[in-house]
């Protein structure tokens, strides 16, 4: 079965305007990709997020998070029978799942991150902590993916990277702030190989040399994830690139500000200023046609699942004008630079 086109879904007036009022309350960087987005992928992306961030709200704002975990799978169940509860975000999300096909793994495996966060889990290595990152973060880059059309393995795996680079930096921002609420992101390992006892910085986080070289450490493995990922752009429908590149540079950008700081995320926490996200929206319009051609370097073993679900049943490549043109225009762009080269 081949994915539909980005520019087909239509979504009921109504629960767009619920889905574009939970975006704007909870995530004003991804609202401002968002608007890159052409309309339908738009609405399709907002409604994902919506639903993503009723599961999130409802597992925090519970009394008993098992109960909240309890409901939102009940939640889930409902809108893969076609019943969805009557709630906008749900309602919103089975269109998008009815559309776009989206496998049932792909949300699943994000209910199970938020339930290993209620089970406070730690994580003894990096592979460990990239399987979190792979529920919480790569299965909606997975999810979009779909929702702009493209159901190639090599895209989708760098979609699962691109997920594992930003949860890897989010958790690298985060690493005093979480640590005031209990809470510790960081391979274990790493730690013990810096010489640092888990349960002494969670009682009195500090930003010592150690801990800036172990986030220092967490960037690392993310710079590597994201010169990957990148490269996956170039499979994405001509249309849905800006938003994704600026996405990825807005968030990439977020390291930078930790590296400013001397990689301290205990006493502060890394931002990207209004001043800078437009910069960088700014360099990825700029910057449509690229022509590095997609890794096609196995997705991180992590994430393996999520790329074969996503991709089972599909043809693996992109449809449309808009796909097709794009391409033939890099190959036609790639061939003049070459020959200039040569003649130079």
């Amino acid at each position: 079965m081949q994915a539909p086109s980005p520019d087909s879904f239509v979504l009921d007036p109504g629960l767009r305007k619920e889905c574009e009022e939970a975006i704007r309350a909870g995530s004003k960087s991804f609202l401002a990709a968002s608007m890159l987005l052409p309309g339908s992928a738009r609405s399709a992306a907002r409604a994902l997020y919506a639903f993503c961030r009723a599961a999130d709200d409802l597992i925090d704002e519970s009394e008993d998070p098992a109960e909240g975990l309890r409901e939102i799978r009940a939640r889930l169940d409902a809108i893969y029978l076609g019943t969805p509860r009557d709630h906008p975000a749900d309602r919103a999300f089975v269109a998008v799942v009815e559309h776009y096909a989206i496998p049932r793994a792909l949300p699943a495996a994000l209910i199970e991150g938020f339930e290993w966060d209620v089970e406070n889990r730690t994580y003894r290595n990096c592979d460990e902590l990239c399987a979190y990152s792979a529920r919480v973060a790569s299965t909606v880059g997975v999810m979009m993916t779909l929702i702009m059309g493209v159901c190639d393995r090599a895209v989708l795996a760098r979609a699962a990277d691109l997920g594992l680079a930003m949860q890897l930096t989010n958790i690298a921002r985060d690493v005093g702030e979480d640590a005031r609420r209990g809470r510790i992101y960081l391979p274990l390992d790493w730690l013990e190989e810096a010489g640092i006892d888990p349960q002494a910085f969670l009682a009195d986080p500090r930003a010592c040399p150690a801990m800036r070289a172990t986030t220092e450490r967490l960037l690392d493995a993310a710079h590597i994830l994201y010169a990957r990922a990148m490269t996956g752009i170039a499979g994405l429908p001509l249309s849905c690139r800006t938003a994704i590149r600026s996405a990825a540079l807005i968030y990439r950008e977020i390291g930078r500000e930790i590296e400013l700081a001397g990689h301290d995320s205990v006493t502060m926490r890394a931002h990207t200023s209004t001043r800078r996200k437009l910069e960088l929206i700014a360099r990825a319009a700029a910057t449509p046609f690229l022509f590095q051609p997609v890794s096609t370097e196995p997705a991180h073993p992590e994430v393996r699942f999520l790329v074969e679900a996503a991709a089972a049943g599909r043809i693996h490549a992109p449809s449309g004008f808009d796909a097709k043109a794009g391409r033939m225009i890099e190959l036609m762009a790639l061939s003049e630079n070459r020959r200039r080269e040569a003649n130079a």
